[in-house]
């Protein structure tokens, strides 16, 4: 295993957007396992695996549908993890040699919203768990998560890393235990397994929300392993972040998707876990829904985080700033508010409908994780002048027409194959019964246009620009570092 001697500065996290240098590299790579398997083995992650159920399929092919998107989604989520080492920088700064350094507030924007939106349903599943089990109101709860959550964000790196890996350990113990009680002392309608049962439309639906769901950890993923040593291997990092994310996911989707079987038209989230457990033994529901907290309070602090970050990028956009300890205070700070007001002002509406802000957030994000793969495994191959994407006046440009044009045409292809419940449904939608294939549309399309788009780049004049330039970044970056 690669590491580096681990030079730590202490306390808070210094670093946001800026590039991490050589010599404050460290950490272990299979700390992205825990890493990402808690990131999605928790609560939330179970409103994911209700979507079939809700609409007539039957359990068995629900279960396929989620292990089938689970596969297809993590593989495109994991990949961009491989680029943390690599450039040291967090994932959504990545989008300025695609997008240009202005132009990247496109899908910066839609990130931020993602964070938010993510952040008032956790938080609101918390303060809902925390009222079951101690009592108290769930507004007063979903303030001190929140808290909580704020504090982990702006301790930073190295503490989430941390707490994710404790909470692995405990969440194999106690969910273990739920998840052979929820197989053993349940009973599921009649026909559940029937395998000549299929319904397009739900099975098509459950996976276009998972393979959605998995995508959606795109916009995290190179945040956490930014400060690995180069000398990891793309192939490893990808491993463990696509094993990790991929059980978590299919381990919390599976049992949202049994629990919905078993509880049927009565199926509330916090009610049904509660009763799930308590047929274990007396009280054990009231400990997983605990632990759960455990779990939403870790993930929110991970919106949070990474919320700042797409935050200071999008300032430093605009206007040029020094991501500064003090600046990431006030962009966490921001975002923690941001989506505390969203928890106290949603309505049982917000959580009806978490569903289609799953399918938007898919929607949203596949023309651009197709981009932005496409321009680092094919068209530059990793290389990047990473000075120039800090330079408003840089080789990669305010407005990056490739692909911005790229990302539209991409968004514009998908939009006759939506189908986002009542909201709308599009004519191919439609016309195959609301099933939506989205997804295998937008993603080909944006990465090949992309594709066709960038053949003028000239990639080894960018690359000498990067070696030239390789010493005075490393430079720049520890006259940058705080004391």
């Amino acid at each position: 295993m690669t590491t580096s001697s681990e030079p730590r500065v202490s306390g808070l996290e210094i670093r946001s957007i800026d590039y991490v240098p050589l010599d404050e590299r460290h950490g272990k790579l299979w700390h992205l396992g825990p890493l990402w398997f808690m990131s999605n083995a928790q609560i939330a992650t179970l409103a994911v695996g209700l979507i079939s159920i809700t609409e007539g399929g039957n359990l068995i092919w629900s279960l396929i549908a989620i292990v089938a998107g689970t596969v297809l989604g993590t593989f495109f989520m994991a990949f961009h993890s491989a680029q943390g080492p690599q450039l040291g920088l967090p994932q959504m700064i990545q989008s300025r040699p695609q997008f240009g350094y202005v132009g990247a507030l496109l899908v910066w924007l839609f990130a931020y919203v993602q964070y938010a939106g993510f952040n008032v349903f956790n938080t609101i599943l918390a303060g809902e768990a925390m009222h079951t089990t101690v009592h108290g109101g769930v507004k007063l709860w979903v303030a001190v998560v929140t808290v909580v959550a704020l504090v982990i964000a702006l301790v930073g790196y190295d503490v989430i890393h941390r707490a994710e890996q404790f909470l692995t350990y405990s969440f194999l113990v106690v969910f273990g235990i739920f998840t052979v009680g929820v197989l053993v002392t349940l009973h599921y309608p009649a026909g559940s397994f029937d395998l000549g049962a299929f319904k397009a439309t739900p099975f098509l639906a459950q996976f276009g929300v998972v393979a959605g769901y998995q995508i959606s950890w795109a916009i995290y993923v190179s945040d956490y392993s930014r400060y690995l040593p180069p000398g990891v291997t793309v192939r490893k990092t990808f491993y463990w972040t696509y094993f990790g994310s991929a059980l978590g996911g299919i381990w919390l989707m599976v049992l949202g998707a049994l629990l919905a079987a078993w509880a049927g038209k009565d199926f509330e989230t916090i009610k049904s876990i509660n009763a799930a457990g308590d047929k274990v033994f007396s009280g054990f529901g009231a400990l997983v829904l605990l632990f759960a907290v455990l779990g939403l309070v870790s993930v929110t602090a991970l919106n949070m985080y990474g919320g700042s970050l797409t935050l200071i990028s999008a300032i430093d956009s605009i206007k040029r700033v020094r991501p500064t300890l003090g600046v990431r205070l006030v962009t966490i700070g921001l975002t923690a508010a941001l989506s505390l007001v969203g928890a106290l002002a949603a309505t049982s509406n917000f959580l009806a409908n978490f569903n289609n802000f799953l399918l938007l957030v898919l929607y949203l994000f596949i023309p651009w994780t197709a981009v932005n793969l496409m321009d680092y495994y094919v068209v530059r191959r990793g290389h990047y002048a990473i000075a120039e994407i800090f330079n408003p006046r840089g080789i990669y440009g305010r407005w990056g027409w490739h692909g911005i044009i790229a990302y539209l045409v991409g968004f514009a292809v998908m939009i006759p194959f939506f189908s986002v419940g009542t909201l709308y449904i599009g004519p191919v939608a439609h016309a195959l019964d609301g099933a939506d294939i989205s997804l295998f549309i937008g993603l080909p399309v944006a990465a090949a246009l992309y594709w066709v788009l960038s053949r003028s780049i000239d990639v080894d004049a960018e690359q000498r620009l990067a070696e030239a330039e390789a010493e005075a970044l490393e430079q720049a970056a520890h006259e940058h570092r705080e004391p």
